[in-house]
């Protein structure tokens, strides 16, 4: 699959878009003063163990405490072997972090509270950027990712990356890292290192000793909490991590950074230095690549389908919630052919947009009913099959027979819809406002206990002009008639600055 990668790098935010067959599959945004810290070492200081979650509080320096699992603490390393060695090689695993399976497998071992207490130092890693109201998750399996390799100095495991398939080939890459790998340490191969030499592979992975040697001794140096080793800006993580054989050009369009790709290849990758373009056109290079229409698509509630059908994007405190429509397709033949065929467009659709956006978390996909068993498996499989592309692990259970499927997508990091939005002040992220109808029956309500209250001779009514217009062509009889009954004169004040259900009611 031929893939492109563009830049767009100002003084104030980086963005970076992945284009895999001329659709953009992939946006990632960094901005000045918000940098991501997936990734970054802190030296940090416990202060709450929790026996009862078997989970601790740790001040790593941020405004929230980041949150340790026992399954996270390191000192479970002498029971590591015999799990790893258990693992499947072809497991669903990141390339860049301690597999899954081995902290899940290990979390019950020891209590926590027997292997960290309150006010000690510990050497930790974000595993997971702070999620809304949520401190980062850490652990201290440290991992630090190079270009070829990622080196894991507090597992013994040699992991192959899940894109590497030809078994003579995984074989030989296993046996070069058992060569030269440290004892009592874990190495993961890359996709990239596919057919790369035993020399390569042990130069990048002397690289990465240094670096957590140089860890070690700043660890030693600084008091807690205190940032130890900050990972790669995204500029330069994207190059590392992004740039595979599949990637045919990356495009730049600040002369800084190109020169910066340019050294940081030198090292790395000097074979694909040909492959780096400075973009000099006048267009901003997002707007002529196309992704920056494609960038506003996605933040959008509802997604056309080509056929006609579309779907629905929600997102909740808890988990996303995707609907599935038929909206303008009404199909050729019959109700069931037109289902399967919107529901089948849908699968691929959705896994398109998970990708895009980033959605994480425990995610709901309510498909249109399908009563015949057959076309539920069918979409069923096109939805795993068009999921294969992630980068990100995916668990999915099987559909259902109400048409829904469970399933849940790795979370480093915010959605870009996160990322980019914060919640409307006007309707405080409901997504409905109360009609303009129902604020003048409301205000109505409203002078009736002001003036039961306040036995005032005279109030004012400040609203939103389009409501005050309302009450005044509309209600203007029962506004005379509480004048009448109630001997108060009644004032009405527009004031555009109030949103629609907002307003004010005073005595003068």
């Amino acid at each position: 699959m031929a893939s492109e990668i563009i830049m767009n790098v100002t003084k104030r935010e980086t963005r970076l878009a992945v284009i895999e067959d001329g659709q953009v599959s992939e946006i990632h945004l960094e901005r000045k003063g918000e940098r991501g810290i997936v990734g970054n070492i802190y030296k940090g200081r416990v202060i709450k163990v929790l026996p009862g979650m078997q989970a601790a509080f740790v001040d790593i320096g941020l405004p929230r405490a980041a949150f340790l699992y026992v399954g996270d603490i390191h000192h479970h390393v002498h029971n590591l072997n015999l799990i790893v060695n258990e693992e499947d090689e072809h497991s669903d695993q990141e390339e860049n972090s301690i597999p899954d399976n081995i902290t899940d497998q290990i979390q019950e071992i020891t209590p926590i509270e027997d292997l960290i207490q309150e006010d000690q130092d510990i050497l930790v890693q974000i595993s997971k950027e702070p999620l809304g109201s949520k401190g980062a998750r850490i652990t201290s399996h440290i991992s630090i990712p190079g270009r070829h390799l990622v080196f894991m100095p507090t597992v013994d495991h040699v992991g192959i990356s899940r894109r590497i398939e030809n078994e003579t080939e995984r074989l030989r890459l296993k046996d070069i890292i058992n060569d030269i790998k440290p004892l009592a340490c874990g190495v993961i191969v890359r996709t990239v290192s596919e057919h790369e030499t035993a020399d390569k592979l042990l130069a990048d992975l002397t690289f990465l000793e240094g670096t957590w040697l140089r860890i070690l001794e700043k660890e030693n140096k600084v008091p807690a909490p205190s940032l130890i080793y900050e990972d790669l800006d995204l500029c330069l993580r994207g190059v590392r991590d992004l740039f595979t054989e599949n990637v045919t050009r990356l495009v730049v369009d600040s002369p800084k950074q190109h020169q910066r790709i340019l050294d940081f290849m030198d090292t790395f990758m000097p074979f694909l230095k040909p492959c780096v373009e400075l973009y000099e056109g006048d267009e901003p290079i997002f707007d002529n690549f196309g992704i920056e229409m494609e960038l506003n698509k996605a933040l959008g509630r509802k997604v056309w389908l080509k056929s006609g059908g579309y779907i629905n994007i929600d997102f909740t405190e808890a988990l996303v919630a995707i609907d599935v429509n038929t909206g303008r397709y009404v199909g050729k033949r019959n109700l069931q052919e037109t289902i399967l065929k919107t529901n089948l467009e849908a699968a691929k659709e959705i896994a398109y947009q998970l990708r895009l956006r980033n959605i994480g978390g425990i995610i709901i996909v309510d498909f249109i009913d399908m009563d015949r068993s057959a076309d539920r498996e069918k979409v069923s499989n096109s939805l795993m099959e068009s999921l294969k592309k992630d980068k990100q692990k995916t668990n999915i259970l099987k559909i259902s027979e109400l048409g829904l499927v469970q399933m849940t997508r790795k979370r480093t990091r915010e959605s870009l819809t996160r990322t980019l939005c914060e919640q409307c002040p006007y309707c405080e992220g409901k997504g409905f406002l109360k009609s303009q109808t129902t604020v003048c029956y409301e205000i109505l309500r409203a002078i009736s206990r002001h003036i039961s209250d306040d036995n005032s001779p005279r109030i004012r009514v400040t609203a939103h002009p389009e409501v005050i217009r309302l009450l005044f062509e509309q209600e203007n009889n029962q506004l005379e008639e509480l004048q009448r009954s109630q001997k108060t004169l009644i004032q009405l004040n527009p004031d555009p600055n109030l949103f629609q259900e907002q307003y004010e009611i005073v005595s003068y």
